[in-house]
Parts: C-alpha cells; structure tokens; sequence
C-alpha cells in the first residue's frame, strides 16, 4: 500500500523549474547558458514598491490580517478592476492569495465536481490541466492554432460545451504563444452560455498590461459576463514581483465567500507588509510598468527577426506577454528532443511545447524577459546549432 492519495498521481508540474534546474546543473559544471526558459520580468521591483513595503515592516504590518485580504488592497483592487475592465467591483468580490495561483486551485476546487467538464486552451498554462485531473474533472481542450493566430476556433468551442461543461478557462494575453482573444472570441464564448447559469469562465488576465498593439478586453466587460466570470490578475508580471507572492481574483461575493474559506483552510492570510505593496503598486506612479513593455516590446522585435531569419524555423509576433513561440518542426525533431538539443548542444535553455500540453508538439517557448545582449547570444547559438542538424 502506497503512502500517498491516489489522487497525487493526477497531479502535474511546471517543467520551466525542472529545465532550469537542468540548466543550473550545467552551470555548475562550468558551462555558460542563455536562460529563456523562465517567465518572470528581469527588472527590478520599482522603489517605490519597495519603499512601502519596508514602512508596512515598520508600521506594525507583521501579524495575521484578514482571509480575504486587507481592506486597502482589496479597495485598491476594486478600484483598478472597475476602471481597467468597465465594470462595477465591490471590495468584497475581491479575494487576495499570496501569488495568483491559488485563485487557479480555490476557484476549481470550489466550483468543479468529479466527471464535469472544463474547457482550457491547449497549448497552454500546465496547472490548469494539471487542477482539472487532480478534482477528477474531464479536461477538454481548445486546440490554439498557428493558422488561426492561437485563438480560439469558434465552431469547435460551440461544439464541446455541452451539458456536462461547468467551466471555460481562458488565458488571454496567453502564455506560451502570446496570442490575445479578440472582442469577437470573447462574445462567442459568452454567447454560448447567456442562457446557462451553471457554467463560469475562468479568467486569467495575468498578462493584462503586457500588450503591444491594442487593449486589453476582459470577457468580464461584455453584457451579463461579470457574475459569470472569475478574474484572475496579480502583481508578478506587471510590477517585476514575482516573488512577493501576491496575487488576486473578482468574483461575485458567494463565490468568494467560498474561496475565502479555502484560503482559511490552507494559508490564513496573505503577508500583510506584502499587500501595503500592493496598494502602493496600483495606486503609485505608473512609469516604470509603462518603461518595461517598452523594453519587452523592443526585444520582441530583436527575438522574432532573429528566429525568422533562421531556416526550419518560423515564429509569430506575440501580440502580448513576453514569450516568443517558433514553429521548429521542419528541424525533424521534436519539441522535447529539440529542447534537450538546444541545452545540451548549444547553451540554450528553453522549454518544449509540450511543457504546455499536446497541441505545443512542434513549438518551443522563449522567454524574451531578459537582455537584449542574451537574446542575441541565444539566437546566434541556436541558428549554429540548426546548421549542424
């Protein structure tokens, strides 16, 4: 008899943290590697942030708070939802989580049974597939396209919601293609389920200030949406915060009330000097978000250039987050074999698409969320390491 539940055998894993632990094993051994395998900002959190974090130290912000977050994070989040999405938030649909991943695990443990189904984008973020086995929930996946600029195929989508379905999960800025949902996939989704109060879209607008052309369109925004919707967003990506651990979701109040509840049963509170950061994140100066997209928006160019002018190898303009991901299938190799070539052969570290579910066979992500210097070092090495195929 194991020692372990038998659901532990349905749970998965981000493979970025097993690459770059690969990756740091060469290091060790006196190799140089170009890291483009992790998806965190390179730059610093701005001082400002800091600042009010170290007065939260010292103005006695070092004990238990409440469950589902200090009320001046939650009114401060309120506040920014309301405005960036077009809809009214109350500070009580909102639940703060040390780091956005457990409004992932909260929200599909509180709403999703055994044998229901939930839709998910393919390639895409790991833990949602990785959540959906562990309740024992049915995973169907939306296939993300090249042809189709990796959004959502509308015809498909209408034919796998079904009785069973209880949750859409969409990603959008979406990590690992970059592709954005435009207004038209957003309303199809919504269309498909105005009459059925028993199925919630999940939400992940993580990447929300990360885009280059366009705004940022929330299924939240349309007509109806936003008792049906749970938002996640969070201060990682935008304000290089990666580990602070703080995250959030908005989502009408019984759900909330329920996630609250599994946030009691699991972590307490969110770190209390961490959330006055965070009410200085979204309520301070702005600049230094708008100077790092810039910045990333610079080296998506330098990255996508230089991964077209390779042969086999072909890739998209993300229209969002900051990962690049090519098309190397004329190599003859696939995404792992790839991958593992690139690490071992070339000093690359990267990850398969497959790190993000079937449908990434054939693609690789990179990270551009480092110096352009390293972008390039990466790319040189990598059309060094084609020709040699």
């Amino acid at each position: 008899m194991s020692i372990f539940a038998d659901r532990m055998k349905n749970l998965g894993t981000e493979t970025a943290f097993e690459v770059l632990a690969k990756a740091k094993a060469l290091e060790k051994k006196g190799r140089d590697i170009v890291h483009l395998e992790i998806g965190e900002p390179d730059f610093d959190t701005a001082k400002n942030i800091k600042d009010a974090a170290v007065k939260a130290l010292y103005d006695g912000y070092t004990h238990y708070v409440q469950a589902a977050g200090i009320p001046e994070l939650r009114e401060a989040i309120a506040e920014y939802i309301s405005k960036t999405r077009k809809i009214d938030v109350d500070p009580e649909e909102v639940v703060v989580t040390p780091g956005a991943k457990p409004i992932m695990f909260f929200a599909i443990l509180a709403c999703v049974n055994p044998g229901e189904e939930v839709l998910y984008q393919n390639p895409g973020y790991p833990i949602f597939e990785s959540l959906i086995n562990f309740v024992e929930a049915k995973p169907v996946p939306i296939p993300l396209k090249e042809e189709n600029d990796f959004r959502i195929d509308h015809e498909y989508v209408k034919e796998k919601i079904t009785k069973k379905t209880k949750m859409i999960i969409i990603n959008s800025p979406q990590n690992p293609t970059g592709g954005i949902l435009t207004r038209e996939d957003l309303k199809l989704i919504a269309d498909c389920i105005a009459n059925r109060d028993d199925v919630l879209v999940f939400s992940d607008e993580i990447y929300s200030r990360i885009i280059y052309e366009g705004e940022h369109e929330s299924i939240a925004s349309l007509p109806g949406m936003k008792d049906k919707t749970i938002l996640l967003d969070g201060f990682s990506k935008t304000y290089a915060m990666t580990g602070w651990r703080l995250g959030y979701g908005v989502m009408r109040k019984d759900i909330a009330e329920k996630v609250t509840k599994l946030m009691i049963n699991s972590n307490s509170c969110t770190c209390a000097f961490v959330q006055m950061a965070g009410v200085e994140a979204l309520r301070g100066p702005q600049h230094s978000v708008r100077e790092m997209v810039e910045e990333f928006k610079r080296r998506r160019e330098v990255i996508i250039s230089g991964l077209n002018d390779i042969e086999k190898i072909r890739c998209k303009k993300p229209r969002g987050a900051f990962y690049a991901f090519p098309n190397i299938s004329e190599t003859g190799m696939t995404s792992d074999e790839f991958a593992d070539y690139l690490l071992n052969e070339a000093g690359v570290a990267v990850l398969p698409g497959t790190s993000f579910g079937k449908y990434g066979e054939g693609y690789l992500r990179l990270s551009f969320a480092t110096s352009t210097e390293n972008i390039k070092k990466a790319l040189t090495r990598i059309e060094e390491a084609v020709k040699k195929l």
